[in-house]
């Protein structure tokens, strides 16, 4: 569906920038919060999980090159199975963006701009993702390549310049609630891994994919990375996180950076970086949308899906009435939904395809086999009438 394809480091930053989206919002709050001095042992427990699962997907779709989710599922189940999952994908991405819209420019008015009406600000995100989405599809991954580098390289500044404040004793006791608590609830951390979901789209889009393993390790290790560079970064600075309604905690710990007397207040860099980030994340939303969509309706241009979906995020954004319910659905709603549609449903049709696959290879080479056979019977036949 999209004419330009994606090299390998375009498309490994595209996954990370679905991570480093969820980390300036309330995601690391809900971490801390749900598991307090285990938090660090909690994500690593899902980190090891989430590349095992990566990796099984990866070798699930690898029997089905250059198909992606929604065609799978019409293997699986013809055209009205493969409409049902693809709606399903775009409820995801759509619901879920659209209420970490609200969440972020919530954030922003609280943070800048507290006489401005929120409607006003999520239009002008809106406006500006509906103009990189006009672009060409390698617009917004290039610009992943040049910000995400950046955001994470901040993470690593932030982590470091605020290392001589850190109260590693904060990671005790080490089980936090206890070990039910970090590892058999705290699967549903793996929402943190939002990244995952793309995984069932790259292959078509890739430029080589062969490049596919190497995306998917690199980009979920990094994911990974990332999330115990920011846990860490908020475990050993602060005590509790359950009362911090500003953009995140990560923004809370950029104004204890003191790197000079010349590089004093550096969070408004940070919130700069991040704003760049979350309306790449939206663009990159509305595109894998668009190109589900062109998929199961076989329109065959999608450039007026543009508005239509941005319109519907902007009326979904505006529906909650405050930040509280926006963070609430990211806490107890978002999670459930990741795990059901993308692990679960995701994984589930991949299993059920290449079991069908399977079989269908196994009649073949059966077949193959008792038509030889009858060719031999039939030429011995022959051979003794001679």
């Amino acid at each position: 569906m999209v004419k330009s394809k994606i090299g390998t480091i375009e498309a490994i930053m595209l996954i990370l920038t679905i991570v480093v989206a969820h980390s300036v919002l309330s995601m690391p709050t809900n971490i801390l919060s749900s598991y307090k001095s285990a938090s660090i042992l909690n994500v690593i427990y899902v980190s090891i999980i989430a590349i095992a699962l990566s990796y099984f997907i990866y070798k699930l779709l690898k029997n089905f090159p250059s198909m992606d989710i929604i065609d799978i599922s019409e293997l699986v189940g013809g055209k009205v199975f493969k409409n049902l999952i693809g709606t399903a994908f775009i409820i995801y991405f759509i619901l879920s963006s659209s209420l970490m819209l609200r969440n972020f420019s919530e954030s922003i008015q609280i943070l800048y701009f507290p006489m401005t009406d929120i409607t006003f600000i999520i239009t002008l995100i809106v406006i500006a993702v509906a103009i990189a989405n006009r672009l060409s599809f390698n617009a917004t991954i290039k610009t992943n390549v040049i910000i995400i580098p950046i955001a994470l390289i901040g993470l690593l500044f932030l982590f470091f310049t605020n290392i001589n404040r850190f109260v590693p004793q904060r990671i005790f006791p080490i089980l936090g609630e206890g070990a039910f608590n970090t590892f058999i609830l705290g699967l549903t951390n793996l929402a943190s891994f939002g990244g995952i979901a793309y995984l069932y789209f790259l292959p078509p889009l890739l430029k080589d994919v062969t490049k596919f393993k190497k995306i998917t390790l690199i980009s979920i290790i990094a994911t990974a990375v990332y999330l115990i560079f920011t846990i860490a970064t908020l475990l050993f600075i602060f005590t509790f996180f359950t009362d911090v309604n500003e953009i995140s905690p990560l923004y809370t710990a950029t104004r204890y950076i003191e790197f000079g007397s010349f590089f004093q207040r550096l969070e408004s860099i940070f919130l700069l970086i991040w704003i760049l980030v979350f309306a790449c994340y939206l663009s990159i939303v509305v595109k894998f949308s668009m190109n589900i969509f062109q998929k199961i309706t076989g329109i065959s241009n999608k450039k007026p899906l543009i508005d239509i979906f941005l319109v519907l995020i902007l009326s979904i954004a505006l529906i909650p009435k405050n930040l509280a319910i926006s963070q609430s659905f990211e806490s107890k709603v978002y999670p459930y939904l990741m795990i059901g549609i993308v692990l679960v449903l995701g994984i589930g049709i991949l299993i059920f395809a290449n079991i069908a696959k399977k079989k269908q290879i196994h009649n073949a080479n059966t077949k193959s086999l008792e038509n030889n056979s009858k060719i031999s019977e039939y030429s011995g036949k022959e051979l003794t009438n001679e």
